[in-house]
């Protein structure tokens, strides 16, 4: 959260982005967080935390759905030592949306797409008894939806459980930068 207050005010420090880090890293990786984050262009994790080489280790999916690819990545960030696993969403979800929009039309979206409305469609059906914006609310619930489903891995809810790591939801405002825990 320091790195996102140096990226809000504009002030980065741009950590572990020398020559001589990316020569350490070469040699091994230990990241301290995990993030699960959407494929926006506009969130990219490095960036918004004023992270460098070797500190994150980064999963993106469209509304960063979860399946079970992301899920043993994020397992075995757990294995790695990570401390830290955030689900980030973001304001004005374009998935998200694409979501809401398939619902009120009563439409199908084609391709694969399809797999994603239907991860993201059982947030914006507990946000519709919501009051306020109906994507926020959406974005928020499937963030917390994302969180109790990473709860469910074993491996995850071990390391919870013994104190070695924290699960966090969160969301990013594109206007301000700032990120936010969900609670």
């Amino acid at each position: 959260m320091e790195g996102n207050q140096r990226y809000m005010q504009h002030a980065p420090i741009h950590p572990n982005q020398s020559a001589e880090r990316q020569a350490e890293v070469a040699q091994g990786q230990h990241p301290w967080a995990a993030i699960l984050g959407c494929i926006d262009s506009r969130v990219p994790p490095e960036l918004v935390f004023d992270q460098g080489l070797g500190d994150l280790y980064v999963a993106r999916t469209a509304g960063q759905v979860i399946d079970d690819i992301v899920i043993g990545s994020l397992e075995y960030g757990v294995e790695e030592g990570v401390k830290l696993i955030m689900v980030l969403g973001h304001q004005s979800c374009g998935a998200v949306k694409a979501t809401i929009n398939t619902i009120e039309t009563g439409g199908h979206a084609e391709g694969k797409i399809a797999a994603l409305v239907e991860a993201i469609t059982p947030a914006v059906v507990e946000a519709e008894s919501q009051p306020g914006d109906l994507v926020d609310n959406a974005v928020r619930a499937n963030v917390a939806l994302e969180v109790a489903y990473l709860n469910s891995s074993h491996i995850i809810s071990s390391a919870l459980g013994q104190g070695a790591i924290k699960l966090v939801g969160a969301r990013y405002d594109l206007e301000s930068g700032a990120v936010s825990i969900i609670s």
